[in-house]
């Protein structure tokens, strides 16, 4: 006989869940015991991945070597999501509550899991922990209305706070992990809010609905862990980028002024897989050093790129000419480089000292990134390739260290 695909799918979502909650628990291990305001979302994390293990339908399967414990399973399943909504609140009022407030809730949870043990105990021989229809659940109903009045209220506080407090924060990674934890945490609720009406009314269709909860819930809260963890790898995914694009570039550009280069180039391909510093260290210089190189190769030719009366900016404009206006100047002054390169290499002397720019420069690092990649990807283009450079004059840039000029775009993107 074929397997409900409706089981299926909760059974694959439920397991799915679980793993990558675990692996979030364990891939933000270290940070979160080295830090105390990390540790209370690491525990509920991990209580709640624990709970959910236990939730496991191989566990419950009427096998043999299960059969005397799945009493226990049950039994202890309920009683970690309780320390797991109890880790949920001390996390979410760490900051907020009063000692006094801390002591309750402490007070709290110990009470609700002295009397989870005492109905279970006091109650008739029973088997799995079970709401099996209106009225009545194994192994009793107030057993049930204790075990989902503590989830809901929990999850109801924590929703609020991180709702709160996710609103106000001004980290976007902190802002984000608080929305992503307190969704998961309403996906809780939800489930045991099923769980509480089809204890008291007559609600069969909520059953289908619960299976998948506890599974979506799982993966919301491992996302929430991994925030931090997501964001370091964009930022490493972004810097190798910048390595990768701006090296052909910075590798030719240092070749005519190698002493912008604070060590000796090395093959992109070891800067990245093999780098001798952070990837983020090795992309500052790049950009920074990639900087300084135009900057020096100011005094090789005429690279005013705002002064079109000059010819070498007259033929790299015409040269330009196609090029889609929004990536236009980036193409300018790589033609302009080209120039200065072979004025560079053929010169003896540098005809004028480095020019400063004028004029505010770009807003922030990224911003000039972001031109920089523009300029060596135009560099590589056939069209910057083929451009045509007259022989270097010897007296190229005399005279013009009153024009001040750069090459590097200002505030408003136009070259200054």
């Amino acid at each position: 006989m074929m397997s409900d695909p409706g089981v299926s799918f909760a059974a694959l979502l439920s397991a799915l869940g679980t793993v990558t909650l675990w692996s979030a628990v364990l891939l933000r291990a270290p940070s979160a015991l080295r830090s105390p305001n990390q540790r209370g979302l690491w525990l509920a994390a991990a209580a709640a991945a624990a709970a959910m293990t236990l939730h496991w339908p191989v566990l419950h399967a009427r096998l043999p070597l299960f059969d005397a414990y799945l009493y226990h399973l049950d039994l202890a399943r309920n009683l970690i999501g309780v320390v797991s909504a109890a880790a949920v609140l001390h996390f979410v009022t760490m900051a907020t509550a009063s000692g006094r407030l801390k002591k309750s809730l402490y007070v709290l949870t110990a009470g609700a899991l002295t009397a989870l043990v005492l109905l279970d105990a006091t109650a008739p021989a029973h088997g799995l922990h079970l709401v099996v229809d209106r009225g009545t659940a194994t192994p009793s109903v107030p057993y049930w209305l204790v075990l989902t009045g503590t989830h809901l209220l929990a999850n109801g506080v924590c929703v609020a706070m991180c709702q709160r407090y996710g609103a106000r924060a001004d980290d976007p990674q902190l802002r984000a992990a608080l929305w992503l934890f307190g969704l998961g945490t309403a996906v809780a609720g939800l489930y045991w809010a099923g769980q509480l009406v089809r204890l008291l009314t007559d609600a069969p269709w909520v059953t289908p609905l619960l299976a998948p909860a506890m599974g979506v819930h799982g993966l919301l809260r491992a996302a929430a862990l991994l925030v931090p963890a997501l964001c370091a790898v964009r930022r490493a995914g972004t810097d190798i980028a910048t390595i990768w694009r701006l090296s052909p570039l910075w590798r030719e550009l240092i070749d005519v002024v190698p002493e912008v280069a604070l060590s000796r180039p090395r093959p992109r391909v070891l800067d990245v897989l093999w780098p001798l510093a952070p990837w983020r260290l090795v992309a500052y210089r790049k950009v920074i050093e990639t900087r300084d190189a135009i900057l020096i190769l100011q005094g090789y030719a005429d690279l005013d790129t705002a002064d079109p009366d000059t010819a070498d900016t007259a033929r790299a404009r015409a040269a330009a000419a196609r090029v889609p206006a929004a990536r236009r100047q980036a193409h300018v002054l790589a033609c302009l480089l080209r120039a200065a390169r072979v004025a560079g290499r053929a010169g003896p002397h540098r005809a004028s000292p480095p020019q400063q720019p004028t004029g505010p420069g770009p807003r922030d690092l990224a911003d000039e990134r972001r031109f920089l990649l523009d300029v060596a990807e135009a560099y590589r283009a056939p069209g910057t390739s083929r451009f045509a450079v007259p022989a270097p004059r010897g007296t190229a840039g005399q005279g013009r260290a009153e024009r001040e000029p750069t090459m590097l775009p200002g505030r408003d993107g136009a070259r200054k």
